[in-house]
């Protein structure tokens, strides 16, 4: 009976080390894809793919949809965007690895509020996490 309570103490134990650990896993699995944001338009032939640890936790705790007008956030865009594509044809200046690669965005298009607040929003988080400023109005001044 001795030796049945210490495998039956054993096996919790072993099964609560293996459970605990999947858990972390999950957990992992979980932020990373909460971290990545993906709006597509197959019609519009256009995708935005925000992959950023910490961006979405980032994100509630600034003003919410509908605070800006989409006006308002596409004239931000198309300004952060031309400095950034500017940025990224200066390697020697700028940081490669902060700026990868140009972001194909036409002023002319229609993306909808949804893309842009996000955009607008992504650019505001990149410069507060790796310190670079673009030179734009602050929001709210504008």
């Amino acid at each position: 009976m001795k030796n049945l309570i210490y495998i039956l103490f054993i096996g919790i134990v072993l099964y609560s080390c293996t459970s605990t650990k999947n858990r972390n896993i999950n957990a992992t699995s979980t932020n990373t894809k909460s971290d990545t944001i993906r709006i597509a338009n197959d019609s519009l032939e256009y995708e935005i793919l925000i992959i950023e640890p910490g961006f979405n936790s980032w994100i509630v705790t600034q003003r919410p949809r509908g605070f800006y007008s989409e006006r308002f956030l596409e004239t931000r865009n198309n300004l952060y965007v031309t400095q950034y594509n500017q940025r990224v044809l200066q390697p020697l200046r700028f940081d490669p690895n902060l700026y990868v690669q140009q972001i194909n965005y036409d002023s002319f298009t229609h993306y909808g509020y949804e893309v842009n607040y996000l955009l607008y929003n992504y650019f505001l988080y990149f410069e507060q996490r790796y310190k670079q400023r673009f030179i734009v109005s602050r929001r709210g001044s504008f």
